[in-house]
C-alpha cells in the first residue's frame, strides 16, 4: 500500500468568524472536503492542506493575521509549516 496518501485535516468552530477561513481553504485546496456537523467544520485533504493569508483577506476584505486561526481552531492533524503568508499541514517531505 505504498501509494496510499494519508489525509490531513483541520477543524474549526462553526461560526461567522471561521466561515471566510473555511471558504478560503476550500477555494485554495480543490481536493479538500468540508464536513459540517453541529458546532464544527472539519476539512480533510489528501496529503497537504494550505491556508493562505491572501485568500482569507480576499474573503473578508480586510487584513488577516494567520495567528487569528487559533481562536476558532478545534483540532488538526499533520505536520505544521507556518509563516506570515501561509499555514500548511502535510505528511512526509
Amino acid at each position: 500500500m505504498s501509494d496510499h496518501v494519508s489525509n490531513v485535516f483541520i477543524a474549526f468552530q462553526a461560526n461567522e468568524e471561521s466561515r471566510p477561513v473555511v471558504e478560503a481553504i476550500l477555494q485554495d485546496n480543490p481536493q479538500a472536503q468540508a464536513v459540517y456537523s453541529p458546532g464544527l467544520v472539519k476539512i480533510d485533504a489528501p496529503g497537504q492542506l494550505v491556508v493562505r493569508r491572501s485568500t482569507i483577506e480576499e474573503q473578508t476584505g480586510q487584513r488577516y493575521d494567520l495567528q487569528q486561526l487559533q481562536v476558532n481552531l478545534v483540532t488538526l492533524s499533520g505536520n505544521i509549516d507556518e509563516d506570515d503568508d501561509a499555514f500548511t499541514l502535510s505528511w512526509g517531505r
